[in-house]
C-alpha cells in the first residue's frame, strides 16, 4: 500500500471526481481519502458517475492504533468515517475515508446525496460521537436520550451492569 495514485476509474468522466489521494485496495475498485471540507462533493461526484447505492457509512476510533496505512498528505486523526458506494450497473465498489480530528468530530452529511444513510450516520454519531453537519434528524438511535458518552469510543469505560433473569435461581 505505499503506491499513491490520483487518476479516476476510467468509467468516470474526466474532471468529474476531485483530486484526492488514493490508495489501491484489493477489496474495493478505488480507495479514496478526501479532506472534510471536498467529503461531500466527492461522494456526490461518485453517485453522478454511477454508484447508484451508499452500502454501509460508519465511524472508527483509532486511539489505540495510529500507525495506520494512510497515503502521502493525508494526516492521520483519532476519528474516520468510512462510506462504501457500490455500481450494480457498472460492478464496482469505492471506499471513501475521511479523518475526522478528536478537537472538532463534525463531517458534512450525506443524507440528500443517498438518503439511505440517515439511519447509519445517527449510529455513528451515537456510538462514536461523530456529527454529521446538516443531517435532518442528528439524535440518538440506539442508546437512550439521556445517556452519556459514546460506547464505541477506545477511552470509553467498561462499565458492569447487572443483568437479572426472570425466575433465576439464587447463589449456588
Amino acid at each position: 500500500m505505499s503506491e499513491t495514485t490520483s487518476t479516476a476509474p476510467a468509467h468516470t468522466p474526466a474532471g468529474v471526481l476531485p483530486e484526492v489521494p488514493r490508495l489501491p485496495d484489493r477489496l474495493v475498485d478505488q480507495l479514496a481519502f478526501p479532506h472534510r471540507d471536498t467529503y461531500k462533493a466527492m461522494v456526490a461526484a461518485f453517485r453522478d458517475a454511477g454508484f447508484e447505492m451508499c452500502a454501509d457509512l460508519c465511524a472508527v476510533d483509532y486511539l489505540t492504533h495510529p500507525g495506520r496505512s494512510l497515503p502521502e498528505g493525508v494526516t492521520p486523526e483519532r476519528f474516520e468515517v468510512v462510506v462504501n458506494l457500490l455500481s450494480l450497473s457498472m460492478r464496482q465498489r469505492v471506499r471513501v475515508r475521511v479523518q475526522v480530528p478528536e478537537s472538532d468530530p463534525t463531517v458534512d452529511s450525506i443524507v440528500d446525496v443517498y438518503p439511505g444513510t440517515d439511519a447509519m450516520e445517527r449510529e455513528a454519531y451515537d456510538m462514536v460521537g461523530i456529527v454529521f453537519l446538516g443531517h435532518p434528524d442528528m439524535t440518538r438511535i440506539l442508546m437512550p436520550e439521556e445517556w452519556e458518552g459514546h460506547p464505541l469510543r477506545k477511552d470509553y469505560g467498561v462499565g458492569r451492569v447487572p443483568v437479572q433473569f426472570k425466575e433465576a435461581p439464587g447463589p449456588r
